[in-house]
Order: structure tokens, then sequence, then C-alpha cells
């Protein structure tokens, strides 16, 4: 009841409490300039750009990370740093802006998504991978989704195959929320399944709230050939696109498909499974510890955003958790991908 009421409040608070705010694309066209537009656009792109860096610059990023410069960081072309790993042919990356794993390729198929409107050159949180959203989950006193996506985190250890990042107080951090914290993020790559675990410490001597999710994107072939199984149906879900304000409903189906804009959140689910017939593939999101909620988001329709070759099926924590001084909490997620078990 406790969850549910959670959830209620949330929908009272915005329409689209969920889901990443898209920027809105700047188009140029393509008539010769003078010279003196010219002028005003390299005015304008420096301006951008100098705002651009500010933005970064605020949240420590571009700064040199107290990394130990294991010799699998990279540098992407627009210069974030990243973290590759590999393990036979399978390999993941995972970008220090945001802590956040962009890629898993398991068997020459890529299940984890970027947007094809995401910055990769710092001057916003990507739109895509595993996202964290940390301390806080939608809308609420701090910013949306939390601080957790717009920062660098620190690279604690690493090896060929994982990577352990952190997340510790800042002035940035502590301008929203003053807590004495500390969060790992623990990325391994194994032979069949790609495994994470997220550690959240209360430094501190005084207990704290948070929330938590990883508002996770996965490659779909497309969404007319995707169902999404689990334990769906009978369980109540909170559907922000309905009414005014969101509506708390019933699921009636056991296997989820995607027509329409969607922004779901659905209490006790914690083992949905992607089933694509157009690569005939399945991935199991095999939440074992902390993640106790899955929400399902798309922005059906959204050309910008590549709507029809993604779907965000999030691992959360929407309850607030209550953690003592010198208690930790622990969320465990793997992916594990198999082939779809052909019709009799």
């Amino acid at each position: 009841m406790k969850l549910i009421l959670s959830l209620t409040f949330l929908a009272s608070i915005a329409p689209n409490v969920f889901a990443f705010v898209p920027s809105t694309p700047t188009f140029v066209g393509t008539s010769s300039p003078s010279a003196s537009s010219t002028i005003l656009e390299g005015s304008k792109n420096k301006a951008k750009l100098a705002s651009r860096g500010k933005w970064a610059e605020g949240r420590g990023i571009g700064k040199e990370a107290a990394t130990s410069e294991a010799d699998n960081i990279s540098v992407g072309d627009e210069g974030l740093k990243y973290v590759k790993l590999t393990n036979g042919s399978s390999s993941s990356e995972v970008y220090l802006l945001g802590g956040v794993v962009t890629s898993y390729v398991n068997d020459g198929v890529e299940y984890i998504a970027v947007r094809p409107d995401a910055k990769m050159d710092g001057s916003k949180p990507i739109s895509g991978g595993l996202s964290h959203c940390f301390p806080q989950f939608g809308p609420g006193e701090i910013q949306q989704h939390g601080f957790a996506r717009n920062v660098d985190w620190t690279v604690k250890s690493a090896t060929e195959s994982s990577v352990e990042l952190e997340l510790a107080p800042s002035d940035y951090t502590k301008e929203m929320w003053d807590k004495d914290f500390l969060c790992t993020f623990t990325v391994s790559l194994e032979d069949d399944q790609l495994t994470t675990k997220m550690v959240v410490d209360n430094k501190g001597e005084e207990s704290f709230d948070f929330q938590a999710a990883l508002h996770s994107y996965f490659t779909v072939s497309s969404l007319e050939n995707l169902e999404i199984t689990g334990s769906f149906e009978g369980k109540e879900f909170l559907n922000k696109m309905a009414g005014d304000g969101g509506e708390m409903q019933t699921e009636s189906r056991s296997a989820i498909t995607i027509g329409e804009e969607y922004d779901r959140v659905y209490s006790g689910v914690s083992d949905p499974v992607l089933n694509d017939t157009g690569t005939g593939k399945a991935l199991s999101v095999l939440n074992t510890a902390g993640w106790s909620d899955t929400v399902l988001w798309n922005p059906f329709g959204s050309e910008s955003m590549g709507f029809n070759n993604f779907v965000c099926v999030e691992s959360a924590k929407i309850d607030p958790v209550g953690l003592e001084g010198g208690k930790s909490w622990t969320a465990d997620m793997a992916l594990k991908p198999s082939s779809l078990q052909k019709a009799e």
C-alpha cells in the first residue's frame, strides 16, 4: 500500500515523471550564408560551446579523474572517457560520465541502445544505456532523476572484463543533496551475461532517504517484433499516460506489446524478459536484489529519438529507501541473452 500511495503521489506531480526530457533539435538552412550571417553563426556557435563548457566544468566533466589509468580506458570521438570490457567475443563499454553502460555485445548482437539524438560530448547526460537515476527518480526536491547521470564517476579498479566505478559527494552534489553517501557501481562481463552491482553506503551518522533506478535502454529490431514477458499479469501499475495525471491500473496481459506512447511503473515486477522475433533473441533482465519494480517507457512516434528501435525496461526502487548511518543498500541486475524458443 505504501508503494501504491507513493506512485499515486508522483502521478499528481507531472504527466511525464519518468521520461527523460528530450532536447529540441535546431536545424540550419542549406542556402549559402552571407559573410555577416557566417560571422553571426560563428558567434552563436562559440557562445553555445562556452555554455556547454560551463555546464560540464560545473560537474567536473573534462577534469582528470583519479583513475587507475587501466589499459582499457579509451577516449571517444567527442572527448568522453570510457572503459572497454572484453571477454572472448563479448564486449561492453562503460562511460565515466554518468557511469553509463552504453554497449553490451554478445554473439555479435548489441543489446543496449543509445538514442540517435544523444549528446556524447559532455554537454548533457547521455540519452541511452543503463543510465543512473540517483538519489531521486523523476521530479521532486532536486533536479529530475537526481545528479548521478550528470557527473563523472571515478574508476576505482578495472580488469579486462570488469570495472568498479565510484561516486562520492562533490560541491556540485552537495548544493542539491548534502548527504554523506558513497555509491559504487560494478560491471562485469561474464561468459554468458553482463552483471551489475550498485551499492549505496551511508558514511555519516544521520539516516537519509533515496530512490534509485537504472533507466535502461535496450535495442529492438522493431517494436512490432517485441514482446515483454514476466510476472506482469495481475500486477498494479501507474499508467502515466492515462487521465490528466496518471492512473493506477491492473495489468491483464502476460505479454506486453507496445503500440502507443508508454510510461508505466509496475510495482513488484522484477523479472522482465525482452523477446525479439526480429533477431531471434531473448534478453532476461535478472533483478536479484534491491531492484523491486520495473518501469516501461517508449516515446512512441518520435522519429528523432528513434522510438522504433529501443524500449526502456528500467530496474527501479520507487519506494524510498531509508538508510541508517553506517549501513549500505545493494542492488544486483544481470542481462542474460538467449535464443528464442521456437513454437511447437
